[in-house]
């Protein structure tokens, strides 16, 4: 039982706080300058969580946290130094500065070091939906935790729990530098998850399923996640192997994601600038079928990445990084630009909703699609090189036949390239799976090696 007199997670004044931290930010610029720092950049936040995980009816862990942070760069010249302090109070912001500014003292100058361009610091800061608090107690957030595991517990083909938990954050923080710029951003998010054995000795099987949303109300209940994470688990009762071959595969969209962040990786700047990419010099490459798009997308409404800025205030905009199957764009903060000779495209941070534009068809009109051959639900191990672009990782799913499920599919390697992954791309599924950074639907490959017995 939950002590009753445990207290609701506070929801945060959000003015106030962010007024707080915009002061912190503009006392560590100015302590910065005078201490004859030519320019600096300021990230002040704090964040409010709570989470609780339950196994087998019982809390395991139940944790509140509230969490303030500032770090700051300064510039000597070319030369940088870069400091962090977990308290915000002024002698400590002071001290933070002061470290940055002697680090920078003996730091070897870099031609590439410096703020963004003040042309591309963002100038409207658009609403959206971001910030939705709700006040949820411990009590509130362990039923929640529980009533998802219990939901998947009644399916009689479950033989145990692994877990399940349900979380709430509130996240606020500013970000300023000497060219006078001050961006604020809010955001909350709240999740659950379930993760569910079923089977026993060498034939258990494990899987889960979760849902993460910006705003409580969105949330499925917590029983449709314990009965999808039930489903998902059942289902892969009596998982056997298949001959090695050459097959059509079908990526689950949770899987499909993890392909496209690939590409994100290899035209990153910081890849492209020490030549560890498969993609250099790619842009303006045709690298998928002519009708596949990609883009990324800042401004959707409750976003799981939206944002109208960059880690450091760079402006965000809707742009095509995959357009007509080529390659449009890199992903660029400032320094790597400049290493690169190009400009920021406002990518401080990482990608900013990149979303996988839907096909017209359903996941089950894609497996009779494809016919005969692996729906992969679940990869695994890391055998992916962004230098070479060589892919090899160890998958599970389902084993297709006449557009139609046989059996559940394990132990198996899924291999090839990834320039020849893209390229051999037939659909992208109307799936959308919107819950992550990269939204995207299931993604139908027309051959892959899948190794076997």
């Amino acid at each position: 039982m939950i002590d009753s007199n445990m207290v609701a997670q506070a929801v945060p004044d959000r003015d106030q706080e962010l007024s707080f931290l915009a002061g912190s930010a503009q006392e560590a610029l100015e302590h910065a300058r005078r201490l004859g720092a030519e320019s600096a950049e300021v990230s002040a936040s704090i964040h409010f969580g709570l989470e609780v995980n339950v196994r087998n009816g019982e809390v395991e862990t139940l944790e509140h946290s509230r969490d303030r942070g500032l770090g700051i760069s300064v510039f000597l010249g070319k030369s940088k130094g870069h400091a962090t302090s977990g308290d915000l109070r002024s002698e400590t912001i002071r001290k933070c500065v002061e470290k940055a500014i002697d680090i920078a003292r003996y730091t070897q100058a870099d031609k590439c070091n410096g703020l963004a361009p003040v042309d591309r610091l963002a100038s409207q800061f658009p609403d959206l939906d971001l910030w939705h608090p709700q006040a949820l107690d411990a009590e509130q957030t362990t039923q929640r935790a529980l009533a998802c595991e219990a939901a998947g517990l009644e399916n009689p083909d479950i033989s145990k729990s692994d877990g399940a938990s349900a979380s709430s954050s509130f996240g606020l923080s500013v970000y300023a530098n000497s060219n006078g710029f001050v961006g604020r951003r809010d955001g909350t998010r709240f999740g659950q998850s379930c993760v569910l054995i079923a089977g026993e000795g060498e034939s258990m099987q494990r899987d889960y399923w979760y849902d993460s949303r910006r705003a409580f109300a969105d949330l499925e209940s917590p029983e449709d996640t314990g009965h999808k994470a039930a489903s998902r688990t059942v289902k892969r009762l009596g998982a056997r192997n298949v001959p090695t071959r050459e097959v059509p595969v079908l990526l689950a969209p949770e899987v499909a994601r993890g392909v496209i962040g690939h590409l994100v990786s290899a035209i990153s700047g910081a890849s492209l600038y020490r030549k560890a990419s498969f993609l250099l010099e790619a842009q303006g490459q045709t690298l998928f079928p002519d009708w596949m798009k990609i883009s990324e997308r800042p401004f959707i409404p409750r976003g799981p990445a939206s944002t109208a800025f960059d880690a450091e205030g760079v402006a965000t905009r809707d742009r095509d990084i995959i357009r007509g199957g080529a390659l449009t764009g890199y992903v660029l903060d400032s320094y790597s630009a400049r290493r690169l000779g190009l400009e920021t495209t406002g990518n401080a941070g990482g990608v900013h909703n990149l979303v996988v534009e839907p096909g017209e068809f359903s996941a089950r009109e894609l497996m009779r699609q494809m016919g005969t051959g692996l729906l992969v639900t679940e990869v695994m191990g890391q055998g992916v090189s962004i230098v070479t672009g060589d892919y090899s990782r160890g998958a599970g799913g389902f084993w297709i036949e006449n557009g139609e499920v046989q059996f559940p599919v394990d132990e198996v390697t899924i291999a090839g390239n990834l320039k020849d992954m893209f390229k051999c791309i037939e659909a992208a599924g109307n799936d959308t799976d919107n819950r992550s950074t990269i939204q995207s639907g299931s993604i139908l490959l027309g051959r892959m090696m899948v190794g076997g017995s």
